[in-house]
């Protein structure tokens, strides 16, 4: 898998001296295995003045990006709805495919680093701007799975959990489609359960290899109208993974909530052939926001 980056741009809480919001390109690589280090990974942010916000400035910041990493990134992920023909066109324009994406954890991260570290420190700082700067997109109904890749009765799946530490030998697991980050993102330590949710499907890979064509966002029980696991793929689709019939498969699904709150929201979506496999037909380490 090549490179892929994480891009935000939009205003700040900082203000110019005609009391105008700054905006900000971030960029920031997405750390593709478990046991990558933050501090190698490429940032790169750019204020300008909220006259020249258009796609051809961000074109030029993200052309400034590529010279200053030394390579061109395979696709840039971007989350925030509003900006989207304005980072599309410039990506575009840049020959780079744009993924909108809710699966921007480091991006996440970063701009989470600066709004309390960094902005605070700039001439100009804000602080009513900083307050209302969230971003919160109201969930869509999910939908069933494609009849391509949805299973027979024969199909199993079950909640699981492996110690955080586990995770550090990854690389090594044969998986056929997937993709992980650096627990240190969200500050798990070793001795953390990591809940998860397996599929169990006579068609893993094919199934496998439609989810990798998906941004994986994080998997979300709904309890409300009716009890469904449902996968947040893209900026804001859903598909439904299971439903809960029962009283035992709902305290399963809600014990999966659970676990996921004391790890961070860290939590994994994996596909297999079988329990009795080793192999991963797929494996998604995956964060909810």
């Amino acid at each position: 898998m090549g490179t892929i980056w994480e891009l935000d741009f939009y205003s700040r809480p900082i203000l110019d001296e005609n009391q105008k919001k700054l905006w900000e390109v971030v960029i920031c690589e997405s750390p593709l295995v478990v046991g990558r280090s933050l501090d190698t990974i490429f940032k790169y942010s750019e204020f300008c003045s909220s006259q020249t916000v258009n796609s051809l400035w961000l074109k030029q910041a993200i052309e400034k990006a590529i010279t200053q990493a030394g390579e061109t990134p395979q696709k840039i992920r971007f989350f925030r709805r509003q900006m989207n023909n304005m980072i599309v066109k410039a990506c575009e324009d840049a020959g780079i495919p744009a993924a909108p994406s809710r699966r921007t954890y480091t991006l996440n991260h970063c701009l989470a680093q600066r709004m309390t570290e960094f902005y605070p420190t700039q001439p100009g700082y804000d602080i009513k701007a900083a307050q209302s700067g969230s971003v919160a997109y109201p969930p869509l109904n999910a939908i069933a799975l494609p009849d391509a890749v949805r299973g027979d009765k024969a199909d199993k799946w079950a909640f699981v959990s492996l110690e955080a530490e586990a995770f550090s030998e990854m690389n090594e697991w044969e998986i056929g489609f997937g993709e992980s980050f650096p627990l240190s993102l969200a500050d798990v330590n070793p001795q953390m359960r990591i809940p998860g949710f397996i599929i169990f499907s006579q068609r893993a890979l094919p199934l496998a290899g439609w989810l990798s064509g998906l941004e994986i966002g994080y998997l979300k029980v709904e309890d409300k109208p009716r009890p469904i696991l449902r996968l947040e793929t893209g900026m804001s689709d859903s598909w439904i993974l299971a439903s809960f019939t029962d009283a035992q498969t709902l305290a399963e699904a809600n014990g999966f909530e659970t676990a996921k709150q004391k790890a961070q929201q860290v939590h994994f979506l994996a596909v297999q052939s079988s329990p009795e496999t080793e192999s991963f037909a797929g494996f998604w380490l995956l964060k909810e926001p």
